[in-house]
């Protein structure tokens, strides 16, 4: 899989923009705010419907606009496909394949598959949970898209049941009577629909997680020279052993959240349940977080978006790979390590500030970014 052909129409500092991609590595030159990290953020955001870089869509719309848009010609063995996205702020974006309409932009997870690693991703090791759900949900949809439906199925359950909960903490707050058996009622459903899709949310992401140990675990070593072995481990608020088929994962939700009401009801949020699962991450018998050093931590934050490299490429399909402003932050053995990465892959768009940054064994297509234009120069 690559990416052929890249046009942005009032994305970020781009009112327009047009370029051409070869296969193997491209690389992206030019000094820092002159637009080269917009041109991969938006292949990015086609591939999962987020950024790397913001949480929501108003900065990705170039300012006095009110929509950007991301045209993306994708070539998969024998077979082109066109991937248009139009993001609105405050709206529902809109997407389509091949000019045809989309009902949902998530139909359009899987036409491109890519990985980025990025600065942004310390935060993988160092940052909250919820940069380690986001992790596993964007690599689950990426390797089966009808997970991007589960995720939203199950957020908008827990939308609507923390507006009840919300309710019924400010009515106990302003000395009301608090919830009644009919908001009761309501609540038990929701937490039905809550177990239902939080079961197959979790079940998804620890399968995943079982597939990317070994992946995860090849890349570190290989990084790492060998040294302290990487481990994962799913947390949840359920605790003791995961490891069981989703319905039984279900009936333990929702014994979990029956159990957690009274507490949901003081606080007016849920507490239990896939969105307050963890990652957790370990070098030997060590947290990552707070014990590894600034290496060590970029050795673990490499390993995991390589091996989610290694998984796409081995189920048939080899994403793009993404490498955004990280080769100067990196020491020489890990820049050569990575650059073997990314001589793997079909395709490589690398951006930096300084061509010698990039190891020279990167021999490809070379573009210079400068006040948001664009030229190919190799």
């Amino acid at each position: 899989m690559r990416v052929r052909q890249l046009q942005l129409t009032d994305f970020r500092s781009y009112a327009h923009a047009q370029v051409l991609f070869d296969e193997g590595p491209s690389i992206l030159v030019g000094p820092n705010g002159h637009g080269k990290t917009n041109l991969v953020e938006a292949l990015v955001y086609l591939a999962n419907l987020r950024s790397h870089r913001v949480s929501s869509d108003a900065p990705l719309v170039r300012q006095g606009c009110e929509q950007a848009v991301i045209r993306a010609e994708i070539l998969h063995e024998s077979r082109r496909l066109l991937a248009e996205l139009a993001i609105v702020p405050g709206k529902s974006n809109k997407a389509r394949l091949n000019r045809t309409d989309l009902k949902r932009p998530r139909e359009l997870i899987g036409a491109l598959k890519a990985i980025a690693f990025a600065p942004e991703d310390l935060a993988l090791v160092r940052g909250e949970p919820s940069a380690r759900r986001r992790y596993l949900d964007e690599l689950l949809c990426a390797r089966f898209p009808r997970y991007a439906g589960v995720r939203a199925d199950y957020e908008r359950v827990l939308k609507q049941r923390n507006t009840l909960l919300r309710t019924a903490y400010l009515a106990k707050k302003t000395g009301g009577r608090g919830p009644g058996g009919a908001e009761m009622a309501t609540l038990d459903a929701w937490d039905a629909h809550l177990a239902r899709h939080g079961a197959e949310l979790m079940a998804g992401r620890l399968a995943l997680l079982e597939d990317l140990t070994e992946p995860i675990g090849k890349a570190h070593s290989k990084i790492a020279d060998g040294r302290a072995e990487v481990h994962l481990a799913y947390e949840s608020e359920l605790g003791g052993d995961l490891n069981a088929d989703q319905d039984v994962l279900a009936a333990r939700l929702g014994a979990a959240l029956a159990g957690a009401r009274a507490k949901e009801v003081e606080r007016g949020t849920t507490l239990v349940g896939p969105h307050r699962d963890d990652l957790d991450l370990r070098l030997g018998s060590l947290p990552v977080k707070g014990y590894a050093s600034h290496g060590e931590t970029w050795s673990v934050a490499l390993a995991l978006r390589l091996g989610a490299f290694e998984l796409l490429r081995s189920d048939g399909t080899a994403p793009i790979l993404i490498l955004d402003d990280v080769f100067a932050e990196l020491d020489a053995t890990r820049r050569e390590r990575l650059a073997e990465y990314a001589e793997a892959a079909p395709q490589t768009l690398i951006t930096c500030a300084v061509a010698g940054d990039v190891p020279e064994r990167l021999t490809g297509a070379r573009y210079d970014v400068w006040e948001g234009e664009v030229k190919r120069v190799l």
